[in-house]
């Protein structure tokens, strides 16, 4: 069995949806040979450097994960980009690439985070390859915490704004962009977060059945993809 999730956004405000991710730890995953976690995993990540101790917390329970024999896999969303190889060693996780093809089920899927999708949230882009370019990585990373604390609530703040502004379609994927990226890494099955519109899309790739796979936002209640020798399903729980 491998598990999939997204968007839980673990945040101190919200720990109904911490306990509900250490439940998951504990239960599910522990049967699990592996667990992807496809960004958005924190709702704000501004470096190694300054991880409170919630953050800790949640690091050392995906160390007794991993410790216990399942493999955890992170991808970087848009608001923990900045998640680094010091998180990572610590929580005992591999870090993805986005985009990156794996084998589940026995064939090739491609997992995102699913925010380059977006191609018609021009704005969104154009911010995205700014923020997510070399030099400005490396001028973030070496910004002041209380900068680095500042620019983080204002990118928030402007993000949730923006959004509430922007049409539906603006926000969702960009239904050509969807299968000439899948064509181009020759894969039928796509799993990605980020639109938060939890559900699974029949589509044709190159002439052959094909899936989007969305995984859900974590708020009222979680998501997960599982797949085992019965397949690909995706359900939502709710929070005990």
């Amino acid at each position: 069995m491998i598990l999939l999730i997204s968007d839980l956004h673990l945040q101190e405000e919200r720990p109904d949806i911490t306990r509900a991710f250490v439940d998951l730890l504990d239960g599910r995953a522990r049967h699990a040979r592996a667990l992807y976690i496809l960004g958005d995993f924190f709702e704000a990540w501004i470096g190694d450097d300054a991880m409170t101790p919630f953050q800790q917390s949640i690091c050392q329970a995906l160390r007794r994960l991993s410790d216990s024999g399942t493999a955890v896999y992170l991808m970087h969303g848009n608001r923990d980009f900045l998640i680094g190889k010091a998180f990572c060693q610590a929580a005992g996780c591999t870090l993805l690439a986005d985009p990156s093809v794996v084998q589940l089920g026995g064939e090739p899927v491609l997992l995102m985070h699913g925010d380059t999708l977006c191609t018609r949230d021009v704005g969104y882009m154009k911010m995205r390859r700014y923020l997510r370019h070399p030099v400005t990585l490396w001028v973030l990373r070496h910004l002041p915490l209380a900068a680095r604390r500042r620019l983080a609530r204002k990118l928030r703040s402007e993000s949730r704004a923006q959004t509430r502004m922007k049409a539906t379609e603006i926000v969702d994927v960009t239904p050509e962009e969807v299968p000439k990226v899948m064509a181009a890494h020759g894969v039928r099955t796509l799993v990605h977060g980020h639109t938060h519109r939890p559900a699974i899309h029949k589509l044709v790739v190159d002439d052959q059945p094909a899936r989007r796979i969305v995984l859900g936002d974590w708020d009222r209640r979680g998501w997960a993809l599982q797949v085992d020798e019965q397949g690909f399903a995706l359900a939502p729980f709710e929070f005990s």
